[in-house]
């Protein structure tokens, strides 16, 4: 319970900022969401990917349990969009829901409070791998509007680019200027923040009422994500430390982000916001259970 209290009570608190503000203030959604994914957020994945250590082998293995296990959780959300006859937007907001967990401003904290450093630096990687297939395959999933629709968008964003000169750096064993550094970290530290901020304008906007729809989406991520994770990562080979922290990772509740995303390139932004809001409410309940069974 101390675990959840040290991350979750600051995330609430600055969403509940935001929530005030967004009460207060009549603020245009769609320039909080474009200063987020244009400017920070890059900075974010730049400064993820390059300052990683953890070993190739390692790496490599928690990277290749996250994309099989999002693209079995992709397959699943549309297929259960088309089951249930949802709309576009509400086929495109599932996916968002499903496919973007909150592995950063919830899933580090959680798990360096649980397991430590060295379960942080796998968390880390991991991040890595969720933050590439926003930068790549997620805008084009997203926009749907076809694969060439989707490229353009994904060579027009930073994030991509940032993820790309990250991988380099990291490649390469280098190094980023102090000066730039020092401008990318302000940036990135920003990144978080405006995310909840912005959830919380959204909320104040927004009737909390949950339905089947709230709750298809944390159940695919609460409940259906880790388990299929777990699965995956026992076919790979993956024991121990490694596993855990996969577990764990797809098992955090929607990201804020998915809000910020689903804002610029189609989507129910108020089914997301819903969907985050009882996703981390119920994560209280579900991520103890998890870290439980997953060190079992």
């Amino acid at each position: 319970m101390d675990i959840l209290i040290s991350a979750m009570l600051p995330i609430a608190l600055v969403a509940l900022v935001g929530f005030g503000v967004g009460r207060s203030f009549d603020l245009d959604m769609q320039t909080l969401a474009r200063v987020n994914i244009y400017a920070l957020l890059p900075a974010l994945v730049l400064t993820s990917l390059a300052q990683t250590t953890l070993g190739l082998e390692d790496a490599l293995a928690i990277i290749a349990t996250f994309l099989l296990n999002t693209a079995l959780l992709y397959l699943l959300a549309v297929g259960l969009s088309r089951r249930l006859a949802f709309s576009l937007d509400e086929q495109k907001s599932l996916i968002a829901t499903t496919l973007f967990s909150n592995v950063g401003n919830l899933g580090l904290p959680f798990i360096l409070f649980a397991l430590g450093e060295a379960g942080l630096e796998r968390g880390v990687v991991y991040l890595v791998g969720s933050s590439v297939m926003i930068a790549t395959v997620f805008p084009i999933v997203l926009k749907g509007a076809g694969l060439r629709a989707g490229v353009q968008v994904t060579l027009g964003l930073p994030v991509f680019w940032a993820a790309i000169a990250g991988v380099g750096l990291q490649a390469a064993q280098g190094t980023i200027p102090l000066p730039i550094e020092g401008g990318l970290a302000m940036l990135a530290e920003g990144a978080i923040p405006v995310a909840l901020l912005t959830l919380g304008v959204q909320l104040a906007r927004t009737e909390l009422v949950f339905g089947r729809y709230e709750l298809l989406g944390s159940a695919l991520r609460l409940i259906v994500s880790p388990l299929l994770a777990y699965g995956i990562a026992t076919g790979l080979g993956l024991q121990g430390l490694d596993r855990q922290v996969v577990v764990l990772q797809a098992a955090m509740p929607v990201a804020v982000n998915s809000l910020i995303w689903v804002m610029e390139l189609g989507g129910d932004r108020i089914r997301v916001a819903r969907t985050i809001v009882l996703s981390t409410v119920l994560s209280v309940v579900s991520l103890p259970v998890v870290l439980w069974l997953s060190g079992l």
